[in-house]
């Protein structure tokens, strides 16, 4: 019980992670972007219960002065990653898409609209085009 209160006091002050930093199989990253574009890859109602929920997924290709990763915007968050936004994305992971990083924010992160960032996007360096091998290693 104490301990708790303990560690409320020293909430950690965020880390922001650049794009380049990104490595697959990570998590808990903090990062400021931009959405170079962004394109609605689907939108279908499904039909649980009485209202009709409309599931919307959109890929949305965002970057800081580093690099660009491909952001995979769903419901909502599809409203606030429109292009030329710049929005922070708070506790992002990523996701691994036939071999290449994706960036996502589930229930646990944050999408936020911030004020037009000051960096002009790296757009030769996009981090989802990097394909990788997954191994797995067997500790003997």
């Amino acid at each position: 019980f104490l301990l708790m209160a303990e560690a409320k006091s020293t909430m950690r002050k965020p880390v922001f992670t650049k794009v380049d930093q990104l490595r697959p199989g990570t998590s808990g990253h903090n990062l400021t972007v931009k959405v170079v574009s962004a394109k609605t890859v689907l939108q279908k109602g499904r039909p649980d219960g009485p209202q009709v929920r409309q599931m919307r997924i959109s890929e949305c290709l965002v970057g800081d002065e580093t690099g660009t990763i491909v952001f995979t915007a769903r419901n909502e968050q599809v409203d606030l990653m429109q292009t030329d936004a710049t929005v922070i994305l708070r506790n992002a992971k990523i996701d691994m898409f036939k071999g290449s990083m994706r960036l996502a924010v589930d229930k646990w992160g944050r999408v936020e609209l911030t004020e037009p960032a000051s960096f002009a996007v790296k757009e030769d360096n996009n981090l989802s085009l990097v394909e990788y091998e997954l191994v797995n290693v067997v500790e003997e």
